[in-house]
């Protein structure tokens, strides 16, 4: 893992975290030991790389400093329609860019998103995507290969449409 993939792991466990997902303590340790051998340098890094499994209820806290020392920290917006939308824009970026498989992306922004939103027109073709990705059948006639094509276009749509202010993900 070099630096910067180190970097973007810390920001991705961040948002994860800022957005309401479960994030092992173990991940949190992991990404300190990653982001150790990559080479970043916090004053906090080594003490959250080296935690021990009984000193696990100590790695959020840790993680939190972590980030607030490489200037990663992340607060969604407060207001949670706002949140909402910021998460799916993250992780549209997140299938956009290869990082989050389709399927995963399409039902997250499906199950977590579209229904708390009332089904905004703009997430429509994701949720379509996950639809299809959900209950995919070889005899459709189409590829998988295909529909996470599709989905990773639907994503690149919506980015497209994103607000500058929220340029950020």
């Amino acid at each position: 893992m070099t630096h910067d993939e180190a970097l973007k792991q810390f920001s991705h466990l961040a948002r994860e975290r800022a957005f309401g997902r479960h994030v092992g303590s173990d991940r949190l340790i992991q990404a300190g030991v990653d982001a150790l051998i990559a080479g970043v340098e916090t004053p906090s890094l080594a003490m959250l790389a080296r935690l021990l499994r009984s000193e696990e209820p100590e790695a959020p806290a840790l993680f939190d400093q972590v980030l607030e020392e490489l200037g990663l920290a992340f607060h969604p917006p407060a207001d949670p329609r706002a949140a909402k939308w910021a998460m799916a824009y993250w992780i549209a970026g997140e299938i956009a860019d290869g990082s989050l498989d389709p399927a995963t992306g399409t039902h997250l922004i499906w199950a977590d998103i579209a229904y708390d939103l009332g089904y905004p027109e703009d997430l429509e073709p994701l949720v379509h995507c996950a639809h299809n990705l959900d209950g995919w059948e070889e005899s459709w006639g189409v590829s998988r290969e295909q529909l996470n094509r599709e989905a990773v276009e639907a994503a690149h749509q919506l980015l497209s449409k994103r607000p500058q202010r929220d340029s950020r993900h």
